[in-house]
């Protein structure tokens, strides 16, 4: 049984030294966008060349780091503190516990890409693959469970033992991963140091959210197009956009419990239901033989593919994949690390590392192994064939009708529209739209509604652990995830989507290495070597 929280009906101030200047960052990025997309558009394209070009060793070494950090931390003298009270339960039952981190951490992303990554690799493979081999095959299969697996959550759970500890160990009274620095900050400085770094956390959540509506509004308009034969215009990706404000903002509005938790939970249900009909009504064996393959040659690829940076062929593969990939999970890291640490009250260190990094790779890789493995089976029977148009950029073509992973390469279909057209060769093709229409409306109101949730909590002013943050200040936050999702839209461009994560991350690394630092401090201020107890709690503990 769930330890029942103390609600009141107190609605926490905003503290306006915090929201103020985020909301104007925020607005400083939308508007751009907005009012001039393409110009934009190439300077956050020149913006991401240079991160990811000058930086990428640093986003693949910080990703070694964390995962290396998390196996320490679980396992040694500090892996049974518990995240509370001595007596306290935890405050969700596992079920919930692992539906809320799974949906708000990666569910709505995982969707849009689960059946289109594998794609690019065919003819971009990577670690040097020659393109059109069965080995580039195999291993357009095996990347999208590295790229989603066990490096990514882990990033997400490094900041969430620190935030958890300082919640519900030091009580510290806001929700805000600049407290989870303060041992590593001077004192004289500690002030102006937290604000920049709230500034950034905002920054940070926003631009991964906006990666994340950026992928999914086009493609739950190219379903609604493909299902109903019509045009995929930019009205239906508005009106796309306009639907997720409403779902998202009511669901922020009604707060965690009543609102995440219910979406998060029927998020499960469908997931699961449709990973299994895939399965079924797919080349089981095909699938079932492809995954067990994949991860054998995960397993003997991992060192390898997570530290490959290219250098001397430079084909760019690293950059415009893993890397942005470890971008993403940074930038996401904020809004993750809060709400795990938030929704893991009661449970120990070891619980709460191995949770999120067993649980969610176990969760993408289930959905990843059946998606991926499906598309190249559509691919590879060309089951649906797609019409080269006519034009000077594609005389260069042979054939009249290509497959769809040539048709997305050569940019005569959107990743969007090809994932349309591979859900259309199931079964009940016209239902299966549908309810993946409706997966994909939920999984991303998750996502969007936890953003504007932790979006409020950290422009929240002496909000304690057992509140939520004021309803105007999270509708706020739906509305400034709206307007940078619709600036994202309006420039139509992949490569802009990604831009906005990249850019946006890089502050990250040093935050969370900040916040590893007070964490160690705090442990052994409180613990010491206290190794021998079954489950450590601070002995000064005040509730």
């Amino acid at each position: 049984m769930t330890a029942k929280p103390n609600l009141t009906d107190r609605e926490p101030e905003i503290d306006y030294k915090i929201f103020l200047p985020a909301l104007c960052a925020a607005l400083l990025c939308a508007l751009p966008l907005i009012i001039a997309p393409e110009k934009s558009a190439d300077a956050a394209n020149a913006a991401f060349g240079f991160v990811t070009q000058r930086f990428g060793w640093l986003y693949l070494w910080f990703g070694m780091f964390a995962l290396f950090f998390c196996i320490w931390l679980s396992f040694g003298k500090y892996g049974n503190v518990k995240l509370g009270a001595p007596d306290e339960a935890p405050e969700y039952s596992n079920r919930h516990w692992i539906a809320m981190m799974f949906t708000a951490g990666i569910g709505g992303s995982l969707i849009a890409w689960g059946f289109a990554e594998s794609m690019y690799y065919l003819k971009s493979p990577p670690l040097g693959i020659e393109a059109g081999t069965s080995m580039a095959t195999e291993m357009a299969h095996v990347y999208p469970l590295f790229h989603w697996g066990i490096i990514p959550w882990a990033i997400y759970a490094l900041p969430a033992v620190p935030i958890a500890y300082m919640l519900y160990v030091k009580r510290t009274p806001q929700m805000r991963m600049s407290n989870g620095c303060d041992e590593a900050l001077p004192a004289n400085a500690r002030g102006p140091a937290k604000l920049l770094i709230d500034i950034f956390i905002v920054l940070g959540v926003l631009g991964g959210t906006a990666t994340s509506l950026g992928l999914g509004v086009p493609l739950v308009s190219a379903l609604v197009a493909e299902l109903f034969g019509v045009a995929d215009t930019t009205m239906i990706k508005l009106c796309v956009l306009l639907v997720w404000v409403g779902l998202f903002g009511a669901s922020a509005y009604r707060g965690l419990r009543r609102g995440i938790k219910i979406l998060a939970d029927i998020n499960m249900v469908l997931a699961i239901l449709v990973t299994i009909f895939v399965l079924i009504v797919g080349p089981t064996t095909f699938i079932l033989s492809l995954s067990v393959n994949s991860l054998g040659l995960l397993v003997d690829n991992f060192a390898r593919a997570s530290l490959w940076m290219d250098p001397i062929d430079k084909g760019g593969f690293p950059e415009s994949w893993t890397v942005f990939y470890w971008a993403w999970w940074l930038a996401y890291a904020g809004l993750v690390g809060l709400f795990f640490g938030r929704i893991s009250r009661g449970r120990t260190i070891r619980e709460l590392l191995m949770g999120v990094i067993c649980w969610g790779t176990l969760g993408t890789w289930a959905f990843l192994a059946v998606a991926s493995a499906f598309s190249l089976h559509v691919d590879a029977a060309n089951l649906a064939p797609i019409a080269v148009p006519d034009g000077e950029k594609f005389a260069h073509m042979t054939s009249d009708v290509v497959s769809l992973s040539t048709a997305l390469n050569e940019g005569i279909i959107t990743m969007s529209e090809m994932v349309a057209k591979i859900l259309a060769t199931l079964p009940f093709g016209g239902f299966v739209l549908f309810v993946y229409i409706v997966l994909c409306l939920v999984f991303y109101a998750t996502t969007m509604d936890s953003a504007a949730y932790v979006l409020a909590s950290i422009c929240a002013k002496d909000m304690k652990n057992d509140e939520e943050p004021r309803r105007s200040n999270r509708l706020v936050w739906a509305v400034v995830i709206a307007l940078i999702t619709a600036g994202v839209v309006l420039t139509g461009r992949l490569d802009t989507v990604k831009s906005a994560t990249v850019i946006s991350s890089l502050p990250l690394i040093p935050i969370l290495g900040m916040m590893c630092f007070t964490l160690l401090k705090w442990l052994k201020q409180d613990f010491g070597d206290q190794v021998s107890k079954p489950e450590l709690v601070r002995n000064n503990f005040e509730a």
